[in-house]
């Protein structure tokens, strides 16, 4: 294999491309979206967003103290590009897209209807790191999509056709490799002498 050296940059793809739902204190609304997103801790149930600053979602994010990570699907993959190349300050993405406003049941930011995973996030630090602010904050609640669930109760997200977000271009996920774990877990078909 033969490589090139590069200059510094983030090359960690694919990443989840999520719709970020906010309510600024003086009631205006907005989705963006964001790429830079994550899990920081599983106990406390942390995430982090990174925006910056020169977004119209910023300021309300910053006034706020809150908003909501919204999971994205195929059926959202035109809306979750619109959302982030249009800006609040023009149009109310909302309505352009048709998405359905949901009451969260921690915060004020409303989530996104047509979404089967709702992360209801508030605010505990902003870290400006150069281009980008990361918001850290602690996950309130979350809210699936019970068409997700399966006769025995388990969530499967892999049924919602999620979409990521790699160099410039969007994909869905979909082809199921193995569960946690597996490249471990003892075949009940082999001899005792190749365990």
């Amino acid at each position: 294999m033969t490589k090139e050296i590069w200059k510094p940059g983030n090359m960690i793809y694919p990443v989840p491309a999520v719709l970020v739902s906010m309510k600024g204190l003086d009631g205006r609304e907005n989705i963006v979206t964001v790429a830079w997103t994550g899990t920081i801790c599983t106990n406390p149930a942390m995430a982090y967003i990174s925006l910056r600053p020169t977004r119209f979602s910023y300021d309300l994010i910053r006034e706020s103290g809150e908003f909501a990570i919204n999971l994205t699907t195929e059926a959202l993959a035109f809306a979750t590009d619109y959302c982030g190349v249009k800006s609040g300050r023009e149009v109310d993405k909302f309505s352009e897209m048709k998405l359905t406003k949901e009451r969260a049941s921690q915060i004020q930011a409303p989530l996104i209807g047509e979404s089967p995973v709702n992360i209801e996030c508030r605010v505990r630090e902003i870290h400006p790191y150069g281009s980008h602010h990361m918001f850290v904050a602690d996950v309130l609640a979350v809210q699936a999509d019970k068409e997700f669930f399966d006769a025995s109760g388990k969530f499967d997200l892999g049924r919602a056709g999620i979409i990521a977000y790699s160099h410039g271009e969007y994909y869905c996920l979909g082809k199921k490799l193995g569960k946690f774990g597996w490249s471990v877990k003892k075949n009940k078909k082999r001899t005792s002498r190749l365990e």
